[in-house]
């Protein structure tokens, strides 16, 4: 990061391009760096790079080596770890404590899982036996190519690592394109990958807005894939714009997510779960929990006992003592949010607790805060109840059997995760097995083990990433048929 510039990276240079813009602290409003806008050249420029290093020595690397410098990567990372704390909350102005404990660990997390599956793997293969010999078919897995990976600005490095990781680990060269609100940690990701010596052009950074460098790394035709993680309205853009060339697609979309509190669960438990579920990074986690069911006979209970907590959250500085909850990320996206809390009261909504800016007298006055909010007593059509809003709030509504909870569960657009909180596993079981999203949790949220698939259904996405679920999608898989 030179002269307050965040660069390119293109073909194992960093690149200042001719335009610029503010990169701007949430916290305060003021700016932190100037961000390098790629043009439609340097874009190009970035994917010739790619195409170059995957038809060159790259192609030749074996799972192995690749692992090799996926270990490098993560070492790098873990060398500058409070770097890239610093950068994750500059641009998000997280509490520091989220960065230490979930960003950044993360993304050396991503690195190293994937490094020890790809150098692990074993592939597939079985025989046939015919009249006059046998058949052997195996399975290999080729790099697709050039991937345009794409992320998002709500958990920066974590989603950005959780992309590149695989698609290296699989043989591919990538070009990408973190968000333009949330640019440093991915900018510092490059310097730490051309520090370990990854042959050039073989990761390429490019930074720019979505409509303009976004379209241009969509559109270039010698990309063989897309990645992408944000709104489900950009990941159908996307779509239709690679499907002429039905070109390879991955989208982690939005979510409009439920939590189910049953009569059975351990109270306590279930408070502070949906408590985080609603409000983790400020709701800016697509898994969040907007909607919350739970059974009439404890719903008052559950809603004056979550509203003591909630009010009991700390909005604050990033690095101040106690702290629970940062500003939202960007002016921009909290009048979006607080068009949603004018919608929930226009809609007849109850407002429990919050909906509203926060004044605290001092310096955060300036930033992007938003008070964690509540709702009760809209009705299941509302808007409010059917669009994703992204920010820290919930609505929480009475119900009285499973059989009507699952369908109000099931009764959305989107389908990503849900959590329940019940001691009864039958209940547990038959109840995951029949709602339509990519991930139920059960007593828990946002738990994760890397090798597990991750991922929508409906609106939610396309796909599922983790694992060698990961491998597989960022490979061209080929079954070879041997007669003999």
């Amino acid at each position: 990061m030179q002269c307050g510039i965040l660069p390119l990276y293109i073909d194992g240079k960093f690149v200042i391009s001719g335009h610029t813009f503010d990169n701007i602290n949430p916290v305060n409003g003021e700016t932190i760096s100037l961000i390098s806008e790629a043009n439609e050249v340097q874009v190009a420029s970035a994917v010739k790079a790619a195409r170059s290093a995957v038809e060159g020595e790259w192609g030749d690397f074996s799972p192995a080596e690749r692992a090799l410098y996926l270990r490098k990567i993560a070492d790098g990372i873990e060398a500058r770890f409070e770097e890239f704390v610093a950068a994750e909350v500059a641009d998000t102005g997280r509490p520091v404590y989220l960065a230490r404990t979930l960003d950044v660990p993360r993304a050396i997390a991503n690195f190293r899982t994937f490094a020890d599956i790809t150098a692990s793997f074993v592939g597939e293969s079985c025989e046939t036996k015919l009249a006059d010999g046998h058949l052997l078919n195996y399975t290999v897995r080729k790099p697709l190519g050039v991937i345009a990976v794409i992320s998002p600005w709500n958990l920066p490095i974590l989603l950005f690592s959780w992309k590149v990781a695989p698609a290296l680990a699989a043989g591919n060269a990538v070009v990408c394109k973190p968000s333009e609100e949330t640019p440093s940690s991915a900018t510092l990701l490059a310097e730490v990958i051309d520090s370990v010596g990854l042959p050039k052009g073989v990761f390429n950074l490019i930074h720019g807005r979505g409509a303009t460098t976004g379209a241009y790394l969509t559109t270039h035709p010698d990309i063989d894939a897309v990645s992408f993680t944000g709104s489900s309205k950009t990941g159908s853009t996307i779509m239709k714009t690679v499907a002429d060339d039905v070109k390879e697609v991955s989208f982690e979309l939005g979510g409009k997510n439920a939590a189910v509190v049953f009569a059975d669960a351990d109270f306590d438990a279930a408070v502070e779960g949906v408590l985080k579920s609603s409000f983790y990074n400020s709701g800016q986690v697509c898994m969040c929990s907007e909607r919350v069911y739970v059974h009439e006979s404890i719903f008052e209970r559950f809603v004056e006992a979550l509203k003591e907590k909630t009010e009991a959250l700390s909005l604050n500085l990033p690095d101040a003592e106690g702290v629970n909850l940062g500003p939202l990320v960007s002016f921009a996206h909290r009048e979006k949010v607080l068009g949603y809390f004018k919608l929930a009261e226009q809609e007849g909504a109850n407002v429990i607790t919050g909906g509203k800016v926060p004044t605290f007298g001092d310096e955060r006055d300036k930033g992007a805060f938003v008070l964690p909010t509540i709702w009760t007593g809209l009705s299941d059509d509302a808007r409010v109840i059917n669009e994703e809003i992204f920010g820290p709030c919930c609505h929480i509504a009475p119900f009285r059997d499973d059989d009507e909870v699952l369908k109000r569960v099931n009764n959305s657009d989107y389908g990503l995760d849900c959590s329940i909180w019940t001691t009864d596993l039958s209940r547990a079981h038959r109840f995951s097995r029949k709602v339509h999203v990519g991930i139920v949790w059960v007593n828990t949220w946002y738990s994760r083990d890397l090798r597990t698939p991750f991922g929508g259904a409906k609106r939610s996405g396309l796909g599922r990433e983790g694992g060698i679920f990961s491998l597989n999608t960022y490979s061209e898989i080929t079954n070879v048929c041997v007669k003999f």
